[in-house]
């Protein structure tokens, strides 16, 4: 098996290398390729993953490229997790709607349509040199925002693009734990797209033990999603959200404790980032060791924003710590799919895929994050059926959004981009969907250059 890492170079490479050290024999593994724009990211991370490698005493050869040709030709499957623009680009992401007094956030909000309008036509690339040179490749999108991206891929390669996030897989864990279950001894009633999800019900058998669940203040105080949203408020809903659905519920509350940070989660990443990717040439163990160092302080400032307008602190007792999760973050269910359809394993797992039917109320080609059969064929998506109003309504007016994005990416129209910012319901006015849009012009140059019309 040819497996590409396309974003080779990326800081969360050498999780998914560990991964892939530990499924080795079970996928058949034989080259694994690195890909990335930049020769010198992959040189910084390369050394990260021979002393991985030499830790655990085995084998699984890498090489890098610059050359996506070389990169996909004759894969199996390609993993993609790019950042068009880099961290700079997600600092402008962040900062500009905040002026503006709209949430700044790197996939929701005015920040991730401006993500995606960046992102797409680079994966739209992607896509095409597959559809070329490796039709029969699977591609497995992490790049952000997931469901948007991979309903603009799907346009090129079909259903053999699926988009992976670990969010859902992870509230499903943190649930099942506070039930005193295992994860895999349920089934877990997920829908929704991707960061904007709602779990509906957990059944045993034909048991709901939700209901039970949403009782209980002690228990639900023992998981992230449960602090963030409070009993009440689920209770309320009747669902507990993924939690990046705080950034609607709270909106107000989060833009006001993100203005009173002292930087916010991207400028924090840019200056931690730039210090790894700055160090000179360094031996495995050393390398390792100042990419787990890194990583550690990254990952406690993961969704602090929320954290904080909800008065949660990252150290509050719990022991809080998103994606450093004994089953993995995003790579862990990378793992899932490539061996589920590899194996043919018949998996259930939470993508983002084609409708199909799984949604009623959407037609049959949007991407939705529900939950699928997965085998030699790729996802089979679980029909849901009907769903609360409101989220359904939501969801309606999201994926309106998410498409009017899509359109602009591939188009470069000014007018439907401005038309995706208005619509957004975190964007109060056209008249600020118009002056967000011409201040992420001013602040990205190759943003003007491309919507010029």
């Amino acid at each position: 098996m040819k497996l590409t890492i396309v974003g080779g170079g990326g800081f969360r490479v050498p999780l998914v290398y560990t991964a892939l050290l530990g499924m080795k024999d079970r996928l058949g593994i034989e080259e694994v390729v690195l890909h990335d724009v930049e020769q010198h990211r992959i040189d910084r991370i390369a050394p990260v993953l021979s002393g991985l490698a030499i830790e655990r005493g085995i084998q699984l050869p890498f090489r890098g490229t610059t050359d996506l040709v070389d990169a996909v030709q004759g894969a199996d499957f390609v993993l993609c997790a790019i950042r068009v623009g880099q961290l700079e680009g997600r600092v402008v992401d962040e900062s500009v709607p905040l002026g503006h007094g709209v949430l700044g956030q790197e996939t929701t909000g005015p920040g991730g349509l401006c993500f995606a309008l960046r992102t797409i036509p680079v994966m739209m690339e992607l896509a095409n040199t597959m559809a070329e040179h490796a039709p029969d490749a699977w591609l497995i999108n992490f790049t952000n925002p997931a469901g948007m991206v991979t309903e603009a891929v799907q346009r090129v390669l079909g259903d053999r693009a699926i988009g992976i996030c670990d969010s859902p897989a992870g509230l499903m864990r943190r649930v099942a734990r506070a039930l005193g279950r295992e994860s895999d001894q349920l089934w877990f009633d997920y829908f929704g797209l991707n960061h904007l999800g709602w779990l509906q019900g957990v059944r045993d058998g034909d048991r709901q033990l939700l209901p039970g669940l949403l009782e209980q203040d002690a228990k639900l105080d023992t998981f992230e999603e449960g602090r963030l949203f409070g009993g009440e408020w689920l209770r309320s809903l009747g669902m507990i959200p993924n939690e990046y659905l705080y950034y609607f519920y709270y909106a107000a509350d989060t833009v006001n404790a993100i203005r009173e940070s002292p930087e916010s989660r991207g400028a924090f990443l840019l200056r931690q980032q730039s210090a790894f990717y700055a160090e000179g040439e360094q031996p495995p163990e050393t390398a390792l060791q100042q990419w787990r160092s890194t990583r550690h302080d990254r990952e406690r400032t993961y969704m602090a924003e929320a954290r904080s307008a909800a008065g949660v602190g990252a150290d509050d007792g719990h022991g809080h710590d998103h994606e450093i999760d004994e089953n993995g973050g995003y790579e862990g269910e990378a793992m899932a799919v490539l061996e589920a359809i590899a194996n043919n394993t018949r998996a259930v797992l939470v993508l983002n895929t084609a409708n199909r039917s799984a949604l009623p109320f959407l037609d049959d080609r949007a991407v939705v994050e529900v939950p699928c059969l997965v085998g030699r064929s790729g996802p089979v998506p679980v029909a849901v059926g009907e769903v609360a109003p409101h989220a359904r309504a939501l969801v309606e007016t999201m994926k309106d959004v998410e498409r009017t994005t899509i359109d602009a990416a591939l188009s470069g129209s000014r007018r439907q981009a401005i038309k995706a910012l208005a619509l957004h319901p975190l964007v109060p006015s056209v008249a600020i969907a118009r002056q967000i849009f011409e201040e992420y012009c001013g602040r990205l140059p190759g943003l003007a250059e491309a919507f010029s019309e």
